[in-house]
């Protein structure tokens, strides 16, 4: 059992970020956010994935005032979830100006970097909002807009530092922990504060929250920066999230993935829920345990059942959770030869053993570990969908 780390918990909107709550997932919109339909279209694809909030760019004018069209949409369409607001720059300006986006909004992120003033008045500002609207502020480092000040510490002698990752990644942790402490100063509550410093090296950001986690109690944002495309992006983001929250650091996650069209997004909340299920935090639908196949299989049935399990699944998942309580829990396992198929069978809630080379054409099923049948011919994909079927009857309580 993973052993968090004690922070503060922050309630942002009705879902709360801390150690005495589970890891929340999070994403964010790619929709230029003066398109209220395409943006609340967005949220709720992002929400129905399983992402228990969602953050939207608010960086001019326009965008501000569709938050208030984007939260009618959602409240119509009854989406009833946190949304978060993503300022740079010009945040102080459009949250004075448009207070009923400032309202609505159930988190300000914010970027010491990118506040814009060295005498603090715009993160002060900021901040004096937050405390009239009661609302949460995730201040959040990024080693590519780290503040003048700090990068004027990577050069010397006209040159860069040969220091300079320990000097980035000490001044990301000192950047935010010190707005943190001026937040707190100017009166925020330190259960309204969550921290993030992000990188987009998997070492360096194992490195980073390490430390930051030594130095403070607030909720942890975790997620690599620019983490790129495609299965290099998704195992960088696995590495350096399992690690850190193997160690009990981390309430809150994302997984940042470049899409392979503008638009597409739930991929990365499919990433995070896979993290959170692998290290047994939560699972979110029925676990299927199958054979990655060897020379013992020269048929490829058990790689079309699995494919035809996690179908069944997918297409039957919300109907089964708006009936049956923990349905999610089931562990299925479809393995391919008699080496480890009756073990691993017998492991899971529902198991199948499929024939391997020159095995005998018959599939042993196991149920809670004990044989209950053995399918044979052409029906075997049929009758074992209805055994997990009627497993599911059987064994979960049905809501009412």
């Amino acid at each position: 059992m993973i052993k968090r780390r004690e922070t503060y918990n922050v309630d942002v909107g009705g879902v709360i970020i801390g150690s005495s709550y589970p890891i929340r997932i999070q994403s964010m919109t790619n929709t230029q956010t003066e398109d209220s339909l395409k943006t609340a279209s967005q949220i709720k694809e992002l929400y129905d994935s399983g992402s228990e909030l969602v953050r939207i760019t608010v960086n001019n004018e326009d965008s501000a005032k569709s938050v208030i069209k984007i939260k009618d949409l959602l409240v119509k369409s009854n989406y009833n979830l946190p949304l978060i607001g993503d300022f740079h720059y010009n945040g102080h300006t459009l949250l004075a100006c448009y207070p009923e986006a400032a309202s609505i909004l159930d988190k300000y992120r914010i970027n010491p970097g990118n506040v814009g003033s060295s005498d603090n008045k715009n993160f002060t500002e900021i901040i004096n909002i937050a405390k009239k609207y009661d609302k949460a502020v995730r201040i959040g480092g990024n080693w590519g807009s780290l503040s003048r000040s700090y990068l004027e510490k990577t050069i010397v002698d006209g040159k860069k530092s040969d220091m300079y990752e320990e000097i980035i990644k000490d001044a990301l942790i000192d950047s935010v922990l010190k707005s943190a402490e001026l937040a707190e100063e100017l009166g925020l509550a330190s259960n309204k504060i969550i921290l993030s410093c992000k990188v987009s090296s998997v070492t360096q950001l194992v490195e980073v929250y390490t430390k930051i986690a030594k130095k403070c109690r607030y909720p942890l944002h975790l997620g690599l920066t620019e983490a790129g495309m495609g299965d290099e992006a998704i195992v960088s983001s696995v590495a350096a999230l399992s690690i850190l929250i193997n160690q009990g650091i981390g309430d809150t996650i994302r997984v940042s993935l470049t899409p392979d069209k503008m638009g597409a997004r739930t991929q990365e909340v499919d990433v995070c829920k896979n993290i959170l299920a692998s290290l047994g935090l939560k699972q979110f639908k029925p676990k299927v345990v199958s054979c990655p196949g060897c020379g013992r299989t020269s048929s490829n049935y058990f790689i079309e059942l699995t494919k035809d399990i996690n179908n069944h699944i997918e297409n039957n998942m919300i109907t089964w959770k708006s009936q049956y309580k923990n349905v999610e829990n089931i562990n299925i396992a479809v393995m391919g030869c008699i080496v480890n198929g009756p073990g691993e069978s017998k492991h899971a809630n529902i198991g199948i053993s499929l024939p391997g080379t020159n095995e005998s054409p018959s599939a042993p099923v196991y149920v809670d570990g004990e044989k209950v049948t053995t399918l044979r011919g052409d029906s075997i994909k049929e009758d074992f969908l209805n055994i997990i079927e009627t497993y599911i009857v059987k064994n979960y309580e049905r809501i009412s």
